[in-house]
């Protein structure tokens, strides 16, 4: 990989891969490590990169393992313990908050990235790659290594979940002690 083509993709993607990584850790200190991991990977892999996928695609891939590979190693050092850490089903609570965005987000929007935290980690991810990333389906599918199908099936689960734990909060101005 020539340095040309290194500096087009960290130019075109990289803001949209921190982005990614920002929202999955909830943490600038660590998307910016692991900004660093992914192009490093870049670099390691861009030679196997066959083009069946869009470069944004397989980047968007790339920085998930990146991300899967940092809750493992996380998740791990906090247990102790080689469980496996199961990313279909385990909740990726993140406890920072945003870097500077957290200031000027609507209440609603907090509520939403408070309840998007204690879905499962395929479901978050769904949920970033199609409606803060804008990312089709198919693109969404690639990213994963999934089919559509479980992509939509996914993303109507994490929907389901979202909608169950937004309507049990309290709405504003209604009281709670009834």
């Amino acid at each position: 990989m020539d340095d040309s083509v290194f500096h087009r993709l960290y130019d075109e993607y990289h803001h949209d891969v921190f982005k990614f990584l920002i929202y999955l850790t909830r943490n600038q200190d660590h998307a910016e490590d692991l900004m660093h991991e992914v192009y490093v990977r870049v670099l390691r892999a861009y030679s196997g990169f066959e083009g069946k996928s869009s470069e944004k695609t397989w980047l968007f891939s790339i920085a998930k393992n990146v991300a899967i590979d940092h809750f493992r190693r996380n998740t791990v050092r906090k247990k102790h313990a080689l469980d496996t850490f199961d990313w279909e089903k385990s909740e990726l609570v993140s406890t920072g908050s945003l870097p500077d965005e957290q200031a000027v987000m609507n209440e609603d929007m907090k509520e939403l990235l408070d309840a998007l935290d204690t879905c499962t980690g395929d479901q978050k991810m769904v949920i970033q790659l199609r409606f803060i990333h804008e990312l089709s389906i198919a693109e969404s599918a690639a990213i994963l290594g999934w089919t559509e199908g479980k992509v939509k099936t996914t993303q109507h689960r994490a929907i389901q979940a979202l909608r169950r734990k937004l309507s049990a909060l309290p709405t504003e101005g209604r009281k709670s002690d009834g």
